[in-house]
């Protein structure tokens, strides 16, 4: 059984640093300064967000942008108080979701594609922030390259808590694995807070058709269904000035059912990299669990597992960095503690998201 632990070890050691060479080969953007031109439409779903939205409202306010080349569609799924707009020099409406699938986000972008007439749709969440260049620098991206999807960057604004720090490392974890799987072209993850595409490819792609069932994946279905049919017109926007900030959950119930949440989706995935990738990081987390215990039962040696922890602990050390290092200005913070707590609450999350079931937004959902 140990011999099995460090070749699950190796196996796991590999894999991560595949991802990091990829990081790499994922170049830095700046937008040039080219005069804009691109078109979009943001589309934000949201339900009882009437604390949040006006944190997003401001910060599209506050956009280096031409009014006239962007409006914002909010899309209301059923809150229980009606969102009121204030006056914005940019065009902004609430329309209510269409309720049509198991999916109340997918439903939510799909009742807004319907009023969409820009070229580009970027889709964002009610409890984001986004940068004053945000639009900018898709734009210019755009421009300058032949793409008809680009995947963006999402962070957290964190306060000083070890709730808060863990999470900033679990989120950094999956960023850090998005930018590498498109740096190896194997592209199977992105997030809905930061994702643009074409309204033209969504059409072409028969939008979420094939996983509506699924309550989330509103942007990882539909990358995978773009990568598979149109790889080389999807990119991803490895800028500054393009990340996304948004809030991290206040508890770890949350927590935990919004990471089941997301776990639920890997079965589905049409991506076999994607697949072969969560089961190799499911069983790394997975064997330090089982060392852990090995350990206090006896079975395993104690520099046995000194080895096999820091092994795993410096790999994933060095995509954490490198990816942190591009996402925020501050050093990762609870790093040791975080890391010790991480296989055990990752495990568990994998394993509840096989058959239990999950809450989002004051609704129960299947896995």
């Amino acid at each position: 059984m140990i011999l099995v632990l460090f070749i699950i070890l190796i196996i796991y050691v590999i894999s991560i640093s595949l991802l990091i060479g990829g990081f790499f080969n994922v170049k830095k953007y700046r937008n040039q300064g080219l005069k804009p031109k691109t078109s979009f439409t943001v589309i934000v779903p949201f339900r009882n967000e009437e604390e949040n939205l006006p944190h997003l409202l401001k910060s599209f306010s506050n956009l280096n942008y031409p009014t006239d080349l962007f409006e914002v569609i909010l899309v209301d799924d059923n809150s229980k108080e009606k969102f009121k707009i204030s006056s914005f020099k940019f065009q902004v409406s609430v329309i209510d979701n269409i309720r049509v699938s198991n999916s109340p986000k997918k439903d939510a972008i799909l009742t807004a594609i319907q009023k969409v007439k820009t070229d580009w749709v970027i889709t964002t969440d009610a409890d984001c922030i986004v940068q004053e260049n945000w639009l900018l620098t898709f734009d210019n991206y755009i421009q300058e390259n032949n793409v008809s999807m680009l995947a963006g960057a999402v962070s957290y604004q964190c306060e000083n808590s070890f709730l808060h720090h863990f999470q900033q490392l679990d989120l950094t974890s999956l960023q850090g694995a998005t930018i590498g799987s498109f740096g190896l072209k194997k592209a199977f993850m992105c997030n809905g807070a930061n994702f643009a595409y074409k309204k033209f490819l969504f059409e072409k792609l028969n939008g979420f058709d094939g996983n509506n069932k699924i309550a989330s994946g509103d942007d990882v279905f539909l990358l995978q269904k773009a990568v598979e049919q149109f790889s080389d017109k999807v990119h991803y926007l490895k800028a500054k000035d393009a990340i996304v900030s948004t809030k991290p959950t206040e508890n770890w119930k949350s927590l935990f059912h919004q990471r089941v949440r997301w776990a639920s989706k890997t079965s589905s995935y049409k991506s076999i990299f994607g697949k072969c990738l969560g089961v190799i990081v499911f069983f790394g987390n997975l064997s330090f669990v089982l060392g852990f215990l090995f350990l206090l039962f006896g079975t395993l040696s104690y520099p046995l597992f000194v080895m096999f922890a820091f092994f795993k602990f410096i790999t994933d050390f060095v995509l954490l960095y490198i990816t942190n290092r591009f996402l925020t200005k501050s050093r990762i913070k609870s790093l040791i503690l975080s890391s010790l707590l991480y296989p055990f609450f990752s495990s568990a999350v994998a394993l509840y998201s096989l058959f239990g079931s999950y809450e989002w937004k004051g609704r129960k959902f299947r896995s």
